[in-house]
C-alpha cells in the first residue's frame, strides 16, 4: 500500500475487440456492450437510449465511456476525471425482484465493486454508506475518512419501465493533482496490482452479475441470499461513530448499528435513541 504519486502512466483506450470477447455471452456476464468516446454522463446517455429503443439494450447492458465530462453523484453533484484515467460506466439490470428490495442495489453494487479490488487489485476495499467505496491509505489522517479515501461512486437510478441503472466512476490513474478532494485517491495512488482498466472493468463486471444473481435467486431477500453478512463484512460505517446531516436539516450523531429492511442505516445516538437513515450525508466521526 503507498500514495507517493506513481510514475506517468500511459493510458490506453480500451480494446473493444477484447472487451466484446471478455464480456459477452456466451463466454462473458453480458448480453449488450458499448464503449463509446466521450459522454457527459453515462447514466443519463444509457437512460435515454434505453427510452429509445429499448430492444436495442437487452440486460445486462454496460455502457462504459472513455470520457465523462459531465457525471452526476447524489444530490446532483457533477463531476469529471482526464481522459482514459477512469472507469465510469453505468450497467442496465432488469432484476425479478419486489419492487422494494431496489432499495438494496446502492450496496450491493458496492458490495461487487468492493469483491473486485480485493480478488484482482489486492485492495482492503471497503464499503461506505450507501453508495461509496473506499481503500486504506498510508496518507495522513482527515477528519471523517481517517486514512481511507474515496476510490469509487455509485449512483443507482430506476428507470419508467422498472429497469434499473446502476453507475459506477472507478478512479484509475490519477495522480494527486488530477483528483478533485484529498479525501479521493485512485488504484494507482493506492498500489492496485493494475491499472489495466480492461482487466478491472471485467472483474466489476462478473462481480455485479454474481451478486445479483444470488440476490435474484433469493427472490430479492438479501438475508436469505446471505448478502448482507457479505456487505457488514466489508462495511466501513457499520461500527463507526458517524454524523448523517438529513434533509430536512437536522443532524444526527451516534453509532451506525445495522441495516434496517430496507438498507437504510440504522444509528443509535448517545441517549440510546435509534434513528434509521434513508437519505442525506453521512460522515464517519471514528472509524470501527
Amino acid at each position: 500500500m503507498h500514495t507517493q504519486d506513481p510514475a506517468p502512466l500511459d493510458r490506453p483506450s480500451l480494446d473493444r475487440t477484447l472487451l466484446s470477447e471478455l464480456l459477452l455471452v456466451p463466454h462473458g456476464p453480458l448480453a449488450t456492450l458499448r464503449v463509446v468516446d466521450e459522454s457527459e454522463s453515462t447514466n443519463s446517455e444509457l437512460a435515454a437510449a434505453v427510452a429509445s429503443d429499448p430492444q436495442a439494450w437487452p440486460a445486462p447492458a454496460l455502457l462504459v465511456a472513455e470520457h465523462q465530462v459531465a457525471g452526476r453523484g447524489r444530490s446532483g453533484r457533477e463531476w469529471q476525471t482526464p481522459d482514459r484515467a477512469a472507469l465510469t460506466c453505468s450497467l442496465l439490470v432488469r432484476p425479478q425482484v419486489p419492487q422494494e428490495a431496489l432499495s438494496w442495489l446502492p450496496l450491493l453494487a458496492g458490495l461487487a465493486t468492493v469483491t473486485a479490488l480485493r480478488s484482482t487489485l489486492g485492495l482492503d476495499a471497503r464499503v461506505k454508506w450507501p453508495n461509496d467505496v473506499l481503500v486504506p491509505t498510508d496518507e495522513p489522517a482527515i477528519e471523517g475518512w481517517g486514512s481511507l479515501r474515496k476510490v469509487a461512486g455509485i449512483l443507482t437510478e430506476l428507470l419508467p419501465d422498472g429497469g434499473v441503472i446502476v453507475g459506477i466512476g472507478l478512479n484509475v490513474s490519477q495522480a494527486r493533482e488530477e483528483l478533485p478532494v484529498p479525501s479521493a485517491v485512485s488504484i494507482a495512488l493506492a498500489g492496485g496490482a493494475t491499472t489495466d482498466r480492461a482487466v478491472i472493468l471485467t472483474a466489476l463486471a462478473e462481480a455485479f452479475v454474481a451478486v445479483q444473481k444470488r440476490w435474484t435467486a433469493a427472490g430479492g431477500d438479501v438475508v436469505a441470499a446471505g448478502l448482507v453478512e457479505d456487505i457488514m463484512a466489508v462495511s466501513a460505517t457499520i461500527g463507526s461513530q458517524v454524523r448523517a446531516e438529513l434533509t430536512g436539516g437536522e443532524v444526527l450523531t451516534g453509532r451506525a448499528t445495522g441495516f434496517a429492511e430496507d438498507g437504510g442505516l440504522v444509528v443509535v445516538d448517545a441517549a440510546g435513541r435509534t434513528t434509521t437513515v434513508r437519505s442525506g450525508d453521512v460522515y464517519h466521526l471514528r472509524l470501527n
